[in-house]
This record gives structure tokens, sequence and C-alpha cells, in this order.
């Protein structure tokens, strides 16, 4: 098993610092926050994008994924939508990072609705991606948190470079066990993300184990040494959470550990 942070915990962290973090605290990846309120982002000109690439590069550390916030079920035309996507999956490829995460962001549209704008849009991206290189990881989050709902996307896309990605808090919070949720995300997923919170009503982000969510039961389902599990601390929306780079070493042990039993 593989170890990312996302940048999330870390935010406006400039890229040197955030390598130095991954290799001081024996992290092998990264998921990076593509926002323009961030180091690294769809505005980077190609030099910008070299010398990303090259400083994750030297350091032996893995760009996991460009963690971008394109919502592909959302109301309305599809042309701004397939511009996003096309701008994350170029900025990926340029990175050399395997994945784009992207949300539903269905809203309160009828869920049949949703699921076939969001599949639709997905299914041209697909063969852009297919070009470069990439998957589409699309996050149990929002209009559709449990993994059964991004299943139910996915799976009518049909397309390798269509996937998902498992955030154990949202499949968690929709009342599916992890049994339940790796079932149907299995055969479509693409790495994990793991928290940890007081309870449903308190989601401020703790260390990892401080908390309830079943983080045991979901590594235990995990195939071993080829996946990715990414720790995704909650710090930008959490102004009076902890700051992550001292609960990093630790955390990443405690993966260790409830990944090895």
């Amino acid at each position: 098993m593989k170890y990312a942070f996302s940048t999330l915990g870390v935010p406006g962290m400039p890229i040197a610092e955030v390598i130095r973090l991954a290799v001081g605290t024996g992290y092998q990846g990264v998921e990076l926050r593509a926002h323009p309120d961030e180091p690294v982002h769809p505005g980077l000109v190609g030099h910008e994008r070299r010398a990303v690439a090259e400083e994750f590069a030297r350091a032996g550390v893995e760009i996991l994924s460009v963690a971008g916030y394109t919502q592909v079920a959302a109301a309305g035309d599809d042309e701004p939508v397939y511009e996003q996507l096309h701008q994350l999956l170029y900025l990926a490829a340029d990175l050399g990072a395997p994945y784009v995460r992207v949300f539903p962001g269905g809203g309160d549209q009828d869920p049949a609705e949703a699921d076939a704008t969001a599949a639709r849009r997905l299914g041209v991206a697909a063969e852009v991606a297919a070009d470069l290189g990439v998957r589409v990881l699309v996050e149990t989050h929002d209009s559709h948190r449990a993994g059964a709902d991004v299943a139910r996307i996915v799976g009518t896309v049909g397309h390798k470079h269509v996937g998902a990605l498992w955030d154990v808090m949202h499949t968690w919070l929709a009342g599916e066990s992890p049994a339940a949720s790796h079932a149907v995300l299995a055969p479509y997923l693409g790495y994990v993300q793991v928290k940890d919170i007081a309870s449903a009503e308190d989601t401020t982000p703790l260390p990892l184990g401080a908390g309830v969510l079943p983080l045991a039961e979901c590594l235990s389902l995990m195939d071993g040494d080829d996946g990715w599990v990414c720790w995704e601390y909650e710090k930008r929306w959490y102004a009076d959470a902890s700051d992550l780079p001292p609960l990093l070493a630790a955390g990443r042990e405690h993966l260790r550990v409830l990944a090895s039993s």
C-alpha cells in the first residue's frame, strides 16, 4: 500500500515545502488541490508545469492526483463543464499525475437526470483522458455520497478512463457500510481518501484514529501493495483545526499499522 496526503491540509503551502513534508514523513505521494489560490492550478503555463513535475521527480515523490472542483452532474450547459474537465486533464498529463478528481454536484435534481448528465459528460471526457493517459475519478461526495450512487454513474459510462474515488467519510455519512461501499466501487476504484471526525454532526478534521470513522475496516478491504490511500485533512475549511504537518508522521504510521493488521 502507498500513502499520500492532500494539499487541502496545508493550504497555500509552496511546492518545495510540500515535497519536504512528504519526504520527511514517509509519504510516497501527494494529492494536489488544483485551485487558483494554490500553487498548482490550470492557469500554470508550460514551463511552470514542467518545473513542478521536475521538482517532484527529483525528490522521488509522486503526484497522485489533480484534485479539481468540476461538478459533472450539475445542471446547465455542458460546454463549461467540458472546458473545466479538459483543463484538469491536460494539467494532470503535464504533471505526470495518473488521476483527476471531480465532484458529482447534482444538487436537488432528479437522481436519474443527474446520473445521465454526469455520464454523458464523462463519456466525452473519457476519450480525451484516454489519449492523455489520465483517469477521471468521481468522488463519493455531495449529491452522490454513497458508493452505490457513484457506481451508477461510472458503470453507465463503462470506460476504463473513468473511475471512482472512495471518500470514506461520505459513504459513512450516507449510512453505507465499508463492505458495501467497497463491493460496488471496487471495479472502478482509483484510490481511497481517508480522514477522521468526531461525529456525523461534527466533521472538524481530527488526527487519524482519534475519531469515529471505520478506517480499519476500510483498509482491510484494500488490495495490498497495489492501492493508494490519501489522507485528506480539510484544514482549508476548518481554520480552528490543528495544523497538519505535525500530525503527518503519526498518521502515516497509523495507516501502516491498520493496513498490516
